[in-house]
């Protein structure tokens, strides 16, 4: 059963999954106005991909304040940003080049630092300059976006990674042994604190990882989209059946 903050809407199929969230984006952009600033923070991933392309397209492109709009990544890989695996990259394909977006709206991680660690000192400095974050504070997205792993994962927050227990920091660049790498990525502290998390899950490899999600039971180190279950901001998740089908009605 979802926990008791996490909304579940469970469409038919990826197509339907990406125009529900463009939709979801779109509404809650337009909602904030266009008279003061919406901090989104984006997912690299395949479903998200789609959702960036519908989201310049009818009738979603209308609907959302471009002008206002001030775009973060949650993660980033540890590559530079014309890399093929940059996630800032594929932002850039399927909805900066398409959108009018103001370019000093947009906050990439500085990913080709050759230091990660070094990077995500870097980015928490954007963060704190951009929310204007006293010692001690936690910016506060207006929405952030995440897609799901096979294993949990949201952001670059893996199974049993260093960075899952991190309190005091914004940005961490945790070691992933299973990819050799680094990645650059939000801390819980981040992700909870944000006013909305959507969540994307398609396909039926992440059955299991979406029904573990959703359970108030079991460690965030297992599954590491669990730490949703403390978010002080409203939850949702959009999956289309096949990643539904393990989740209780």
């Amino acid at each position: 059963m979802p926990s008791q903050k996490a909304e579940l809407r469970v469409v038919s199929n990826l197509e339907e999954l990406e125009r529900a969230g463009a939709g979801e984006v779109a509404r809650l952009a337009r909602k904030a106005g266009p008279k003061r600033s919406f901090a989104l923070a984006l997912s690299g991933g395949r479903t998200p991909r789609g959702l960036y392309t519908r989201l310049t397209g009818d009738p979603y492109r209308a609907l959302v304040p471009w002008a206002s709009l001030h775009l973060f990544w949650g993660d980033e890989r540890h590559v530079p940003p014309d890399h093929p695996d940059s996630n800032y990259r594929m932002v850039q394909e399927t909805l900066l080049a398409r959108a009018p977006v103001p370019p000093g709206n947009v906050h990439r991680i500085p990913a080709e630092n050759p230091d990660a660690a070094e990077a995500a000192r870097g980015y928490e400095g954007i963060l704190r300059a951009f929310f204007r974050l006293k010692e001690g504070q936690v910016p506060r997205f207006d929405l952030v976006l995440l897609g799901l792993g096979a294993d949990g994962h949201v952001a670059s927050l893996f199974p049993e990674s260093e960075a899952l227990r991190e309190t005091g920091r914004l940005v961490a660049a945790p070691w992933i042994e299973s990819l050799k790498t680094h990645r650059i990525t939000l801390t819980p502290p981040v992700i909870r604190s944000a006013a909305a998390v959507l969540v994307l899950a398609s396909g039926e490899e992440k059955a299991e990882a979406l029904k573990r999600a959703l359970s108030p039971e079991g460690r965030v180190e297992e599954c590491p989209a669990r730490l949703l279950n403390e978010a002080r901001g409203h939850v949702v998740f959009i999956a289309d059946r096949l990643a539904a089908g393990q989740v209780r009605p």
